[in-house]
């Protein structure tokens, strides 16, 4: 005998679908779920009394124009079983039933598992008491306060844009303890009446509202309310009036309060009516409106395309579409769409999938965070394995599944050859070239500068000009300097006398060994201060030239303390090339290495270089300021008392110029900064995103 339905379950008459066909949708009130059936399992419905499953075919294909075989009449009677929609066997079924109640709650792993990932604990039971507030309920659902809102909204919004400076001024003040508690509580507030919305619709609709609470997403607190009689109306237009009453309801709280933001005089209520308005709109946009999650618009969407369990068809399609691409299995699509909707449906569910992903690691990421490092990790590894290894394990299953198909495809050989072209190009090692900014510079230079500050008395040389060994290369005149030195000078010359005329009587002998120290101490403070004027009167070390000379330079021009002057570059000096580089760079260099310059500006030829030196030891600070990010380099740095300082540990890298001198041209004796090119040792691309894991991983289980 065939199997009966239960006798408590209600049949309900449906929406018709697109091409037109009836629906009818199963109640069971023991579960509160619903079923969706479409005319051809209808009809098996009907005539379960029927002896065989042959008997129940051919009954249909005689009475209506339907054309159905065994093999269908079979796949609706395992629907009805294994959904428990049938009357258990008198015998067996309640054997049967337990040991599938067994199955599907599995050990208690599996019931920790699911009860952390998802539970709900029921605070309500607000049915009655919506049913006696649905009179004055029913004010907000009236067309005039629609239009009223619609006015609130309008106006509030046009004095935003009026006063935005005050608006967002109020925005950064929230910003700190009090704020964010503020935005917290008004938060819970504003989801309280969320949910009131999605239940006062449901029951204004007739729909029975059982219960309200909250339900944690992976220890998250989210308020629910329990609408899924909605599936009892027919009319696609009013599940979508239900899903949409949530964000409705918080949309026209944002309305009212952005008006009272405007009208609202200073002070604590306009402080918490703008907390009420920017919560609202943030809280609707950001969580709310994606479809992406079974929130309020994944269920927008679903009634408003009339696509009921709009994830999990769009996530057939897309495996399907996947095997093709992949292995051209040529399987029957899972279910008939225009090709417009199908393909939009396809889109939709890849970016369901990369959503989820980012998603997903990020609450993975948090939660371990959140907890002790053990607990952490377990709590981590979980997220992992349940929300992206486990799509991908059943993935993998289903073309286990297929594989005595698969392995026929000349489609899936050139799949698994690209595959294997991927993970060589990943993880094969290739000839790598780490690029960075540097500076080409002379070897040998030095700097020409005030040592204090002072005024310009000569300056005999300009920019280019060369200079010889010894040669003068300016004057500065100090002040203080020169009072002090005349000063020595009348001292010198009083000590000097003093001396000399201390022989002439008795008493000045007695003092002519005084005289002769203090003249010497005299003489010994002039000789430091005429060491320190030569400071201000520099002379050439060697023979150069003089370069980066101000060219507004003129005499009796007072200069500040360590103004630079000009640069003497020594003539013949070898050209170098310096750069810093970061760990992952540097470990792919080394001395013998060529590579490549070419300046900013694009002036003058491509350099050929040659590694010289790599430092072993990081460099605590940067001294080519040039080469820092926020001045158009590439290392990131931070100041720190007059200072740059790198944000990562970085390696002073040197080079040299292949053919000296020669080969620089016209960017001969000055300073360049450019790109630079180093061809770096063979290493595989994925190597460094295996070596940056594993080093976290190490570092994260330290305990």
């Amino acid at each position: 005998m065939l199997p009966e339905l239960r006798q408590e379950l209600a049949l309900l008459a449906g929406a018709a679908l697109p091409d037109g066909q009836p629906t009818w949708t199963v109640h069971d009130p023991v579960r509160g779920a619903f079923f969706k059936l479409d005319w051809p399992t209808f009809e098996v419905v009907q005539r379960l009394h029927l002896a065989t499953p042959q008997a129940v075919a051919d009954d249909v294909n005689a009475s209506t124009t339907l054309h159905l075989e065994e093999d269908d009449v079979l796949q609706v009677l395992r629907f009805l079983v294994s959904n428990q929609l049938t009357e258990p066997d008198a015998k067996k079924g309640a054997v049967e039933m337990a040991a599938r109640h067994a199955a599907m709650r599995g050990g208690a792993f599996k019931w920790l598992l699911h009860h952390y990932l998802f539970f709900r604990i029921p605070l309500w039971r607000p049915d009655a008491w919506l049913g006696r507030w649905q009179g004055a309920a029913g004010v907000f659902f009236s067309r005039t306060f629609a239009w009223l809102t619609l006015a609130a909204l309008v106006l509030g919004l046009s004095q935003v844009a009026r006063r935005w400076d005050v608006f967002s001024a109020s925005l950064v003040d929230t910003f700190n303890w009090e704020g964010l508690l503020a935005y917290g509580v008004t938060l819970t507030f504003v989801k309280l009446l969320h949910e009131l919305g999605h239940a006062f619709t449901a029951k204004r609709l007739g729909c029975r509202v059982p219960t309200m609470g909250v339900a944690f997403l992976v220890l998250w607190p989210v308020a629910y309310t329990d609408t899924n009689e909605t599936w009892r109306l027919t009319d696609r237009f009013q599940r979508l009036r239900v899903a949409a009453a949530g964000i409705t309801t918080e949309l026209m709280i944002a309305a009212w309060a952005t008006l009272a933001w405007a009208i609202l005089p200073d002070g604590a209520a306009r402080s918490g009516a703008f907390v009420l308005a920017t919560t609202s709109w943030v809280a609707t946009l950001a969580i709310n409106a994606s479809p992406f999650m079974r929130f309020d618009g994944y269920f927008i969407i679903s009634d408003w395309l009339d696509l009921p369990n709009l994830h999990d068809r769009s996530f057939a399609l897309a495996r399907w579409k996947l095997r093709e691409w992949l292995f051209d299995l040529r399987e029957e699509v899972p279910e008939i769409f225009s090709t417009t909707r199908r393909r939009a449906l396809i889109l939709f569910a890849w970016a369901t999938w990369l959503y989820r992903l980012a998603l997903f690691l990020g609450i993975a990421v948090l939660v371990y965070h959140f907890f002790i490092k053990l607990v952490g990790i377990l709590l981590f590894a979980v997220e992992m394995i349940w929300f992206i290894a486990g799509p991908i394990q059943r993935e993998m299953k289903e073309w286990a599944i297929r594989w005595p198909v698969i392995k026929t495809r000349g489609r899936a050989r050139l799949s698994a050859l690209l595959a294997l072209l991927l993970v060589l190009l990943v993880f094969v090692p290739w000839p790598s070239r780490v690029t960075a900014s540097a500076m080409l510079r002379p070897a040998e230079s030095w700097p020409v500068f005030a040592p204090s500050g002072a005024r310009l008395e000569e300056l005999p040389l300009r920019d280019g000009q060369q200079v010889a060994p010894g040669q003068t290369l300016l004057s500065l005149y100090v002040p203080d300097l020169a009072v002090r030195r005349q000063a020595l000078l009348a001292k010198v010359d009083r000590a000097r006398w003093q001396a000399a005329s201390s022989g002439l009587n008795a008493d000045g002998r007695s003092q002519w060994l005084l005289s002769e120290d203090a003249l010497t101490t005299a003489q010994a403070e002039l000789a430091s201060l005429n060491a320190e004027l030569l400071q201000y009167r520099p002379q050439a070390p060697y023979a150069g030239r003089l370069r980066y000379m101000d060219p507004d330079l003129a005499r009796g021009q007072w200069l500040g303390r360590k103004e630079k002057i000009a640069v003497l570059v020594r003539e013949g000096s070898a050209p170098l090339v310096e750069t810093w580089l970061d760990e992952e760079s540097v470990r792919r260099v080394a001395a013998g290495d060529s590579a490549l310059f070419m300046t900013d500006a694009g002036t003058g030829p491509a350099l050929a270089l040659r590694v010289l030196a790599v430092d072993g030891d990081a460099s605590r600070v940067l001294p080519r300021h040039e080469l820092s990010a926020h001045l158009g380099g590439h290392v990131l740095t931070r100041e720190k008392s007059g200072q740059l300082v790198p944000e990562r540990a970085v390696y002073h890298v040197t080079l040299e110029v292949e053919g000296g001198e020669a080969a620089l041209g016209a960017l001969a004796l000055q300073s360049w900064r450019g790109k630079l090119s180093i061809h770096g040792r063979w290493e595989a691309p994925g190597l460094r995103y295996v070596r940056q894991a594993v080093g976290v991983l190490l570092e994260e289980t330290g305990f």
